[in-house]
């Protein structure tokens, strides 16, 4: 029986990495934190990630479920860790437990990097940009250096354009009906 089904990780990976982009404008010291970057992180990187997460698992893809439902609820926590604490519906996390935080992220980002060893290249860059990403910005909470965080926002603007990237090649390569925009296909083996 034919796959009829639309590939729903562009939709994933545009939520995650316009999300991550505009994070990182604002941690790289362009603009403050606003409600565009808190709107993005509950409706783009979070629901449309779990949307496409969920598409993932009927197409049978476990990288791209787990992926991509991890990675929206990852938004939807951060957001929650934002604004509980202006709501006062709970207490503020501290500096150094929102790393351990982002350490567990990345840790858990490091593994799901391994599984993509045998998958594209653009898909390893992405993973690989965000393990860096997850562990610049723990280490800027545990030690408070400011230049570490702005490092990260940079870094973290490469690894979103890396996944916007990967979303507009696979939409364009399909609809062109050949290569348009290379992702490095893992050689065989």
């Amino acid at each position: 029986m034919a796959d009829t089904y639309a590939n729903p990780a562009p939709l994933g990976l545009m939520g995650f990495g316009m999300t991550t982009v505009l994070l990182n404008i604002h941690n790289a010291g362009f603009f403050p934190l606003s409600a565009m970057v808190l709107s993005m992180g509950i409706f783009y990187g979070g629901i449309a990630q779990i949307i496409a997460g969920i598409c993932e698992y009927s197409k049978g893809n476990t990288f791209g479920f787990v992926a991509f439902l991890s990675f929206g609820h990852f938004w939807l926590t951060l957001v929650g860790l934002l604004l509980l604490p202006e709501l006062g519906l709970s207490e503020g996390t501290s500096p150094g437990f929102m790393g351990w935080y982002l350490f567990m992220w990345g840790l858990f980002t490091f593994l799901m990097y391994i599984a993509t060893l045998k998958k594209n290249r653009a898909l390893q860059t992405i993973f690989l940009t965000l393990w860096i990403l997850f562990f610049l910005l723990a280490i800027h909470d545990w030690t408070g250096i400011g230049v570490i965080g702005t490092i990260a926002g940079y870094e973290g603007i490469v690894c979103g354009g890396s996944a916007i990237y990967l979303a507009m090649a696979e939409v364009i390569n399909e609809s062109m009906g050949r290569v348009v925009l290379p992702i490095g296909e893992p050689a065989a083996g």
